[in-house]
């Protein structure tokens, strides 16, 4: 029993030790000494901050933001009155002119169409890069009046010789053209009638007096000459009825000649009147377009609201891409280049940049204009742009430079005017796979030398390379004095 209870007392002896022993332990722990706990506060020694060189293939790329959109848009606005604008006239003529047919927002419009009606009176589309500025009619000659009548034989409605002339055949060919669409063609107004009557009248009084002259001429010359008195022979010197007979012959002549004067001159107003009185195609009735089916992108006008002014916008009806890069982008860009096009939902286009900068800035569509002064004069656009040809420089060069795209096939773009997408172009690419680093690792020398600083073993070393393409913030290097390779470390901050 002693020997029992002697071990249960050196048992009890040795965890009391053991729990001394570990109770020291940890207040040695939580215990410093002060040197200890102010290194314990200061910050770790600053170091280079480093990436790794890495070998791959870069290609650079502009990338911007893009709007899909109807291609060539242009104010639409008539160039004149409907009817012929007399005051007092019928079905409408002469007064205010108001929009009785709107323009539909979205109609594909063709040759022969009728745009809208205003007054009761139709305002035709035809192709033609002469705008319309004047009222087409009888004695009318011009480039307007041949691609009129060049325009009438593609609708079917045969003129005549295509000789710019305004004739008979050209008035016929719009009156039937007119009434193709349910509508009369434009006749000489009240006004113009009334003139016509009142030179008719001319002609037939200076018809009536020349024959009151002739006949009264004729009448006199058969008439028995009067007896002479015998007494006045007798007693006068034999002059006097002499002299009288010989005024009244002159006098009569230029009364004569006068009468047929007159005549002469009541026929010429009246023919030259004649040669412009007719059928007329009203400044207003017809638009010229330079290229047609045309879309009606925006209309501005209602039923009841006036014609006078800009009454929409047409559009062609191809798409296009409208985007804006910075001016440092702007200058890497080429008409010619291609581009990537994607979509919100992911789809992907290919186009091609075909205007840069002023070119291709959209249109404002304001203006009193039926066209651009590009389409009045005849000129036309470029449909395949040089790829060599260079972005022409203009004004800021770090202003934002607009970008148009020609999307020759919409694919998943079609139906999407006004949506947003991604344009990617890509403007180079590496020759195969080089050494890239950080754009923030290039420092430049005073001597204007290009360097990196690559951390070894040793320390931080300067290696001078040459600068190639850079894309995504990364650039190709090329040593020229020292060694670089894939995996070294370059220094991009502190």
């Amino acid at each position: 029993m002693k020997h029992l209870s002697g071990r249960r007392q050196l048992g009890a002896l040795v965890g009391a030790v053991v729990l001394v022993g570990a109770g020291g332990w940890i207040a040695g722990t939580q215990v410093h000494s002060p040197a200890d706990a102010a290194a314990a506060h200061n910050a770790p020694k600053a170091g280079p901050v480093t990436v790794g060189v890495q070998r791959q293939s870069l290609i650079a790329t502009v990338v911007a933001n893009g709007s899909i959109e109807f291609a060539s848009p242009q104010p639409l606005s008539l160039a004149g009155p409907v009817g012929t604008g007399s005051s007092g006239g019928t079905a409408g003529e002469g007064a205010e002119q108001r929009v009785t047919k709107a323009p539909v927002a979205g109609a594909k419009i063709k040759e022969g169409d009728v745009l809208m009606a205003v007054n009761g009176r139709p305002v035709l589309a035809l192709s033609g890069r002469v705008p319309m500025y004047r009222a087409l009619g009888p004695g009318i000659s011009g480039d307007d009046v041949k691609q009129l009548q060049q325009a009438l034989r593609r609708l079917g409605f045969e003129p005549g010789a295509i000789s710019g002339n305004y004739g008979q055949g050209t008035a016929t060919a719009v009156t039937n053209w007119y009434t193709s669409k349910g509508y009369q063609a434009q006749q000489p107004s009240p006004d113009e009638q009334q003139q016509l009557g009142q030179l008719q009248q001319s002609v037939s009084s200076a018809q009536e007096t020349l024959l009151t002259m002739t006949g009264s001429e004729s009448t006199g010359g058969t008439q028995a000459a009067p007896k002479k008195d015998t007494d006045t022979e007798t007693d006068g010197d034999g002059d006097g009825d002499g002299n009288s007979n010989s005024n009244d012959g002159a006098i009569r002549k230029i009364q004569l000649e006068s009468a047929q004067k007159s005549l002469a001159l009541a026929n010429a107003a009246l023919s030259t009147y004649q040669t412009t009185y007719g059928t007329k195609v009203p400044a207003g009735e017809a638009v010229f377009f330079p290229k047609l089916p045309v879309r009606l992108d925006k209309v501005t006008v209602k039923t009841g609201d006036s014609a006078s002014g800009q009454i929409g916008t047409v559009t062609g009806s191809e798409l296009v891409v409208q985007a804006v890069v910075p001016g440092s982008d702007g200058e890497l860009l080429k008409k010619g280049m291609a581009v990537e096009l994607t979509t919100t939902g992911g789809e992907k286009a290919r186009g091609t940049v075909s205007a840069l900068g002023a070119d291709a800035a959209p249109s404002t569509a304001e203006g009193d204009g039926e066209q651009s002064t590009e389409e009045t004069s005849g000129g036309t656009e470029s449909e395949s742009g040089d790829a060599t040809t260079e972005a022409p420089a203009a004004g800021d060069p770090s202003a934002p430079v607009p970008l148009r795209i020609s999307v020759p096939d919409p694919g998943p773009l079609a139906g999407q005017a006004g949506a947003s997408l991604k344009v990617t172009i890509k403007i180079g690419a590496s020759d195969g796979k080089v050494l890239t680093v950080p754009l923030a690792a290039i420092r430049t020398s005073a001597d204007g030398k290009a360097r990196v600083q690559v951390q070894r073993d040793s320390g931080v070393s300067d290696v001078q390379v040459t600068v190639g393409l850079s894309a995504a913030g990364l650039v190709e290097v090329k040593p020229t004095d020292g060694a670089l390779k894939q995996g070294d470390n370059v220094v991009v901050g502190r």
